[in-house]
């Protein structure tokens, strides 16, 4: 934490990661506390390629709240960063008035500034809302003196928010209690426990239908959608938390893909139906059912949020082959040039037998880039006070 004698100004900077989910969370039975219907399970990304930065700054000076998202001010009054605001502060005070000495005082009555970037497109699939909300909580709490289970207050910002306050594999508890105490993130293992998993996010373009009013609409009108939430998930929970322990890949590929499925499929039977994929998913989705058929083997496996971008996880030996298979059928001159961002990938030759196996044709313009990440941890502050994004006047920097 830094703090500007002159002004009185304490400043954080951390960062918080993407998650991704393998079995999906889709709908609320709470709204404003952004209570699920079904408990979720996710992994989390390596914040090497895929992070939100998140500066606050607390001073005396300041008139009002204000925040600035990629480089754009926003409406601080918007309900959902003003429930995670008001919990933060609750808290705060809350440790102050039980008489923890490391609390600062001062500070919880000061308005703060809020600045946050992504280091990935918003709202193309990515959960970006999830690192963002998981980061606001974390910085706030930095700020604030604020310790505890914090992932029940990023929850009500962002619902998988709270999968992004812990690293690797991380289960989010749909919990029981009509105040939502219980409704919070646990880690089923550390992103240490896997190594050689992988994951390529293939970006496609930007998702028509936000999650928010989609997941609303579902709760309203797909009996499918009940269906899996009281009847599938239980069980597709526990084998996904075995599978994770045991680190039994095949187990997990064809979960992973089968949920996605699902999810998919209650978009379709939403009424009026919600097309999330595009015929570049399907491509996707036919070439990696095509590649696991030819090795008799389930060495990849497909996800897709909401929205069109393809999530594959494979094993390190398969990955150098996956990539080549994907270039062929997406020639970077004709997707966005040497489109591969993230963990190196060499290149390789693809078999004739491979190519044959497969099958399909090339597509011009499909996708725009491939990023290779791996399992990683979960928020961290930013200790170098250079990259803090807001000023030394409490303003964004002009490279924010």
């Amino acid at each position: 934490m830094s703090e500007d004698s002159g002004k009185k100004l304490t400043m954080v900077t951390c960062s918080a990661p993407v998650n991704i989910a393998v079995i999906k969370y889709w709908g609320k039975r709470d709204e404003e506390l952004i209570l699920p219907i079904n408990s979720s399970l996710s992994v989390t990304l390596h914040q090497d390629q895929l992070k939100t930065t998140t500066t606050v700054a607390c001073s005396r000076s300041f008139q009002e709240d204000r925040i600035w998202l990629n480089g754009k001010e926003e409406d601080i009054t918007q309900p959902r960063l003003q429930s995670c605001l008001r919990e933060i502060r609750r808290l705060a005070r809350k440790r102050r008035s039980d008489g923890e000495a490391d609390v600062d005082t001062a500070g919880l009555s000061h308005k703060v500034h809020i600045c946050s970037v992504n280091n990935f497109p918003t709202a193309a699939g990515l959960a970006s809302s999830a690192a963002g909300y998981a980061c606001l909580v974390y910085t706030l709490s930095r700020v604030m003196g604020v310790e505890g289970e914090l992932s029940v207050v990023s929850r009500q910002g962002s619902g998988s928010a709270c999968r992004s306050m812990y690293g690797g594999f991380v289960q989010w508890i749909m919990g029981q209690q009509g105040d939502g105490k219980d409704s919070l993130a646990q880690q089923v293992e550390p992103e240490t426990h896997w190594p050689e998993w992988l994951c390529l996010e293939v970006s496609a373009e930007r998702k028509p239908v936000g999650s928010t009013s989609g997941m609303q609409t579902s709760v309203e009108t797909s009996s499918l959608l009940k269906h899996r939430a009281d009847s599938v998930v239980p069980a597709r929970m526990k084998e996904m938390i075995e599978a994770v322990h045991k680190r039994d890949f095949t187990a997990f590929a064809e979960l992973t893909m089968k949920d996605s499925n699902q999810f998919h499929a209650t978009c379709l039977d939403t009424y009026p139906p919600i097309f999330y994929l595009n015929d570049v998913s399907r491509r996707v989705i036919n070439l990696v059912h095509r590649y696991n058929r030819h090795y008799r083997e389930t060495k990849v496996a497909y996800t897709f949020d909401a929205g069109p971008n393809a999530v594959i996880y494979t094993l390190q030996q398969n990955v150098e082959e996956f990539v080549q298979v994907v270039k062929h059928l997406f020639p970077p001159e004709t997707n966005g040039g040497q489109f591969l961002k993230g963990l190196p990938v060499a290149p390789t030759t693809l078999s004739e037998e491979l190519k044959q196996a497969i099958g399909m044709e090339p597509m011009v313009k499909g996708i725009s880039y491939i990023i290779s990440t791996k399992a990683g941890p979960g928020p961290r502050v930013v200790e170098d006070p250079s990259e803090h994004l807001l000023g030394s006047d409490g303003l964004p920097k002009e490279s924010a």
